[in-house]
């Protein structure tokens, strides 16, 4: 028998096993790449201030969960416990919005809390996750959803549905908050002390309670859908939208309201029908004050996490295989504002099958080219729309220059003669 043992709560990753690890990675970077996001890699101690600060006192992950240690000079240092707060601080601190006004990034890497070590779940665990930092627009929410979606998909993992809500912004939530507080002091008696003491400094926690007892509380609860404000009702409808505009399958649900201090407006999680009870297999939100909070200026921010031991946990019980798919570069962008409604759409088939990139409003040829150059793009997709609403999409080849026209209703087909010779052209292989 071995005289050490792995830590309790921790797991070694095998041989055996690196390979559905890689395969996840590989599969994570992929879908990443194509919709235009970059990796970032955060250290993984932090001031403890910072998740403090961001996550919320309140917490039970800052209460009972966090890893914190003195340093020799006695500075509070803490084994990250989440991945946001970490790229918030990295954004403020590169100045990384003076080059990106709107960052795109995404993190994989090891994450650590002291909770009671179960099925799929480690003390040391490890999460995929991005953070869209610079934009207050909707259809950023709809893309963190269709990422994470799309990841999962490519995965084999089907039956999956997408649980949508809001927490509302600084306008509406504490008069929400106020209605919630006195409906919770009608049932202190089925509440512990610690739960009566955080119904009255953040009730929003006892709606993320995972307490049978409270079960029929949370489920007479007032919902806070009810009671958004005007803007926050739009930016959710938008959110809607988008969905239902590239057929993801998603239910509006009042309970969910995440259980971190920093998330406004959109919040969600991805579920597994056949998992039960435990279903979920991430989410996320928007959270539009956290870099200020921090000491940044004001800038909305939206993102997920996702743990990866209970994605690999979850295929391996379904008995997914796990293989590669190919992938060529795009670039989309529409030549008048006829076009702009279909881009959202269009980039979400290509990215099905590519690499696809593109902007949402009309610019001239000449910075349509520049963005294309950055993205490094094969294919050049102009899309025309028209007073009744069909798209033209014209391909240009980057390399040779030589333009043709494809059919919305068929674009995959037609493409992929297309992608082929761009991949032949730049003397690469599909992989």
């Amino acid at each position: 028998m071995a005289r050490y043992k792995v830590p309790r709560g921790t797991k070694d990753i095998l041989p055996a096993d690196i390979r559905r690890w890689r395969f996840l990675e590989r599969t994570v970077r992929t879908v990443m790449d194509r919709f235009g996001y970059e990796e970032i890699r955060t250290p993984v101690f932090e001031t403890t201030e910072l998740f403090t600060r961001s996550i919320g006192t309140d917490t039970d992950i800052v209460k009972k969960e966090m890893y914190t240690f003195e340093d020799l000079k006695g500075r509070s240092l803490t084994l990250r416990p989440e991945g946001t707060a970490p790229v918030a601080r990295a954004f403020i601190e590169s100045n990384m919005a003076r080059e990106k006004p709107l960052a795109k990034l995404f993190y994989i890497g090891p994450m650590f809390r002291r909770e009671r070590p179960q099925k799929g779940r480690y003390r040391q665990f490890h999460q995929f996750g991005t953070e869209a930092i610079g934009s207050p627009e909707s259809y950023v929410d709809a893309e963190s959803i269709e990422i994470f979606y799309e990841i999962l998909r490519s995965l084999g993992l089907d039956g999956l549905s997408v649980r949508l809500g809001s927490v509302g912004d600084g306008n509406c939530r504490p008069g929400y908050v106020d209605s919630l507080r006195e409906y919770l002091r009608e049932h202190e008696s089925v509440m512990t002390d610690d739960q009566r003491e955080r119904a009255e400094r953040n009730p929003l926690r006892i709606l993320d309670s995972n307490d049978e007892n409270l079960a029929p509380v949370i489920a007479g609860a007032p919902s806070i859908l009810d009671a958004l404000c005007d803007d926050c009702a739009a930016h959710l409808a938008k959110v809607k939208h988008y969905l239902n505009q590239v057929s993801i399958p998603f239910t509006q649900e009042s309970s969910v309201v995440r259980g971190l201090d920093y998330y406004t407006r959109t919040v969600f999680e991805i579920h597994h029908d056949q998992l039960g009870a435990q279903s979920a297999l991430g989410g996320g939100g928007r959270y539009d004050r956290l870099v200020s909070d921090l000491g940044g200026r004001e800038t909305p921010g939206v993102g997920f996490a996702a743990g990866m031991e209970r994605i690999i946990t979850v295929a391996e019980e379904l008995g997914i295989p796990w293989e590669e798919r190919a992938g060529v570069r795009l670039f989309v962008a529409p030549v008048d504002s006829e076009a702009e409604p279909g881009i959202f759409p269009i980039l979400s088939t290509l990215r099905k099958r590519w690499f696809a990139d593109g902007n949402y409003q009309t610019k001239n040829l000449k910075t349509v080219l520049k963005h294309a150059n950055r993205a490094r793009a094969d294919l050049l997709l102009l899309v025309e729309g028209s007073a009744g609403g069909e798209c033209a999409v014209s391909v240009k080849n980057m390399k040779s220059g030589e333009q043709t026209t494809v059919s919305l209703e068929n674009i995959i087909d037609e493409l992929e003669p297309l992608a082929e010779q761009a991949l032949a052209e730049a003397g690469r292989e599909e992989n």
